[in-house]
């Protein structure tokens, strides 16, 4: 075997190694700032159709919830009122 496969994989850092020094800040670059100014446009942009969306959704459930709360009407009433006429007989009856 060789020595390659012998050796441990390399060890965590310690404490007693200082950390390397943050990475400072890129200069201000008024270039960047258009781009920024664009996408955050773009996200009011977004954020305004979502909202007009949910409030399409919140109206159309709304309709829903109305629709479920009326109660339930029969379509079959002209039928009843039918069935239900007073029907008058076709002959008279004779008075004894």
């Amino acid at each position: 075997m060789s020595q390659e496969q012998q050796q441990p994989p390399p060890s965590p850092p310690s404490a007693s190694q200082p950390d390397p020094p943050p990475i400072p800040p890129p200069p201000f670059d008024p270039s960047r700032m258009i781009g920024i100014i664009k996408r955050k446009a773009l996200i009011k942009e977004l954020a305004a159709v979502y909202h007009a969306e949910c409030l399409a959704k919140c109206q159309e459930l709304l309709e829903l919830q109305k629709k479920w709360d009326e109660p339930f009407i029969d379509l079959k009433i002209p039928d009843d009122l039918r069935k239900e006429k007073i029907r008058t007989s076709k002959r008279v009856k004779k008075s004894r």
